[in-house]
């Protein structure tokens, strides 16, 4: 097993190890378009974020022997409920931007504030993904990949990875466990006799990625942690969790929690033993995957950590305040429930349910058409336990409410449907009111508007239900 050395500069930005450059200054990032996303990040957080989650994916974040999504969902739920509005979620994979789409496409994943992608190499903001390019600029200091192409084409060990995962700060191989670290050794020096400063990851007992040294999932998170300090928005905490080699850099972060789920690779269960075993702020779950991320957020106190998916009457809920967030990710798991037959199909489920929608409430399908909320509520009596036995599973992103009168709250998200292998997806915006109801009653519901995504409108209308 190759060794992971480590070299940060935790003053925020990486160094390299062969010579001493300036560190990038904030006002270099010249794209427009990246300092807009960037910008409407920190404009939705009113302060400090609350909490920082930088998760890995493959194994981390997803479970790909869930089939079900089951953890996926659980975190879905509570960080929905309960994070969303005054925190940040980071994602930091492997994968290339085109491989990372496609995970989207296949799991139920939320979309995150900012998106590390290429082993720490690229740096992406909001929705639309803007790269950041002065993370970019900053790599090409000694980095030279043409001179990586050349010498690895030497080293018949190497099997070049897809076409994909080809990025310009990163070339990608597959070696064999046995023989990585001993041509991890020669490659490296190899390359620094050709005047590049390098790093070589190993991870996943497969993958061998050779990066520019100021690289990494580690470098790449000290390099928002200083970004988000410089808007004075440092976050309160922040969890790194990860699974493999190429996440063990998280974990060397100063001031951060991290967690190794319990299904962690050995070689970096080895990294721990041999760098944080005595540390407290890292731990091995013993839970998989996105479980084991709810069960870190416990451990170390972190803010909530039930998931709204785990009660199992959402009644029991006891909130000191109103929440909109909450109300609206109970709403659609009651809605998930009644479907799949989990919720007994009597009046007194449906009435409970009327009591939280104004009686002169409305809604509007994303056909356009208008109906009254309590005439949806009656329809969902034909639709009770229609999916039972099957895979159908509600989830909702981006949950963003805002305040707009001393008794109501604009809450804007997409609401997601999982049927087979069937998606479809609203943008969808629902006005909630406090007035004349107590925390114990719940937000009425008093008007919902869904349009459908571009790209995931349902195949038949009528099968939509709110």
């Amino acid at each position: 097993m190759p060794s992971l050395t480590l070299r940060f500069s935790f003053s925020g930005f990486p160094r390299s190890r062969c010579c001493s450059t300036p560190t990038p200054k904030l006002s270099s990032f010249t794209s427009f378009q990246t300092e807009v996303n960037f910008r409407s990040i920190m404009d939705r957080l009113t302060s400090a974020a609350r909490l920082m989650i930088v998760s890995d994916l493959d194994h981390t974040m997803v479970d790909h022997h869930d089939p079900e999504n089951l953890s996926l969902l659980r975190f879905n739920a509570l960080w929905e409920a309960n994070y969303r509005e005054n925190s940040l979620l980071v994602f930091s994979t492997g994968r290339s931007p085109t491989l990372y789409k496609e995970l989207r496409k296949e799991k139920p994943m939320l979309t995150p504030d900012i998106t590390i992608m290429s082993v720490g190499t690229e740096i992406a903001y909001g929705n639309s993904m803007e790269p950041d390019d002065g993370w970019e600029a900053f790599l090409n200091n000694k980095w030279d990949r043409k001179i990586v192409t050349k010498e690895t084409s030497k080293f018949p060990e190497l099997t070049l990875q897809s076409e994909t995962e080809q990025r310009p700060h990163k070339v990608s191989f597959y070696v064999q466990k046995d023989k990585a670290q001993d041509l991890t050794r020669t490659l490296s020096k190899r390359l620094e006799e050709c005047g590049l400063d390098i790093k070589i990851i190993y991870s996943g007992g497969m993958d061998l990625d050779i990066l520019p040294q100021g690289a990494g999932k580690g470098q790449a998170l000290a390099y928002l942690l200083k970004k988000l300090k410089g808007e004075g928005k440092l976050p309160n905490n922040t969890l790194a969790c990860g699974d493999s080699g190429n996440d063990a850099e998280l974990f060397s972060i100063p001031d951060v929690y991290g967690v190794m789920v319990a299904n962690a690779q050995e070689e970096l269960l080895q990294w721990r033993a041999a760098n944080a075993k005595d540390n407290p702020k890292v731990i091995h779950a013993t839970e998989r995957c996105a479980a084991g991320i709810i069960q870190a957020i416990g451990h170390f106190n972190l803010g909530p950590n039930t998931s709204p998916r785990d009660v199992t009457d959402m009644s029991d809920c006891k909130m000191e305040n109103f929440v909109p967030a909450y109300e609206v990710v109970k709403f659609y798991l009651f809605f998930e429930k009644w479907r799949r037959g989990e919720i007994e199909n009597s009046d007194l489920s449906l009435s409970n349910l009327k009591a939280v929608c104004r009686p002169s409430g409305t809604f509007v399908h994303p056909s356009g058409v208008e109906k009254s909320l309590e005439d949806c509520i009656n329809t969902l009596r034909t639709c009770h336990g229609d999916k039972q036995g099957k895979q159908f599973r509600i989830w909702v992103d981006q949950v963003l409410p805002t305040q707009v009168g001393s008794d109501s709250w604009l809450v804007s998200f997409k609401k997601w449907d999982l049927s087979g292998e069937e998606r479809q997806c609203c943008i969808t915006t629902v006005l909630l009111s406090s007035k004349n109801v107590t925390v114990a009653d719940g937000l009425t519901w008093t008007h919902v508007h869904q349009t459908w995504l571009q790209g995931a409108a349902a195949s038949g209308s009528a099968t939509w239900l709110f």
